[in-house]
């Protein structure tokens, strides 16, 4: 089978990209993409082994867009500055793409992905906010998660509306990175035994 002619896999990825943040991600089929691009599903399989090949390819791509954004609206800033311009670029990101950030959440086979570029991106930005904080590496470790549970609950409950007060969320924000500040800034120490 020939591919199309101009249809790549980058055009594949790309489509489905938009086409998750059209319909959701989790609506994403390789018929779905195959439509979108103007060919049959079979055209596809030149390009991407199968559905969940697509949806880890969209997932990568996300990724990159979304360490790209951290680590531009991070770069230059320390401390609290880095903070809140990583989690106000965060939150951007997965408020604007709301399918390819859904992607960015699906669990991809640790071994597969270990020297995958994305992921390590993923690990120095966050790695960059903290280091103004002076956290030992597990120390480190907690505090990213806790960055991670924060800023993903918060952006995936806004998204879905699941604030339903008449405060708005941009006022409580600011609330929360403040509280995320002041807690890195005073990280209880722990030993193994703790």
């Amino acid at each position: 089978m020939s591919p199309r002619v101009g249809l790549t896999k980058e055009r594949v990825v790309a489509t489905a990209a938009a086409l998750a943040d059209e319909i959701g991600f989790e609506k994403l089929t390789l018929s779905a993409v195959a439509r979108k691009v103007g060919v049959k599903d079979p055209s596809l399989y030149v390009h991407v082994r199968n559905l969940h090949d697509l949806r880890v390819r969209v997932a990568l791509l996300a990724g990159a867009e979304l360490n790209d954004r951290i680590g531009t609206a991070i770069a230059g800033r320390s401390g609290k500055d880095a903070l809140i311009a990583f989690a106000d670029a965060y939150r951007a990101y997965a408020l604007e793409h709301p399918g390819r950030y859904a992607a960015t959440q699906i669990r991809m086979d640790p071994a597969e992905m270990a020297d995958e570029p994305v992921l390590l991106r993923s690990i120095d930005v966050t790695a960059a906010v903290l280091r103004g904080y002076e956290l030992a590496d597990d120390e480190g470790l907690d505090a990213a998660r806790l960055l991670r549970s924060t800023f993903h609950g918060f952006a995936t409950l806004e998204a879905a509306g699941g604030f339903a007060h008449a405060r708005p969320t941009d006022v409580t924000w600011p609330h929360i990175l403040d509280a995320l500040h002041l807690t890195l800034s005073n990280w209880p120490s722990y030993t193994e035994s703790s």
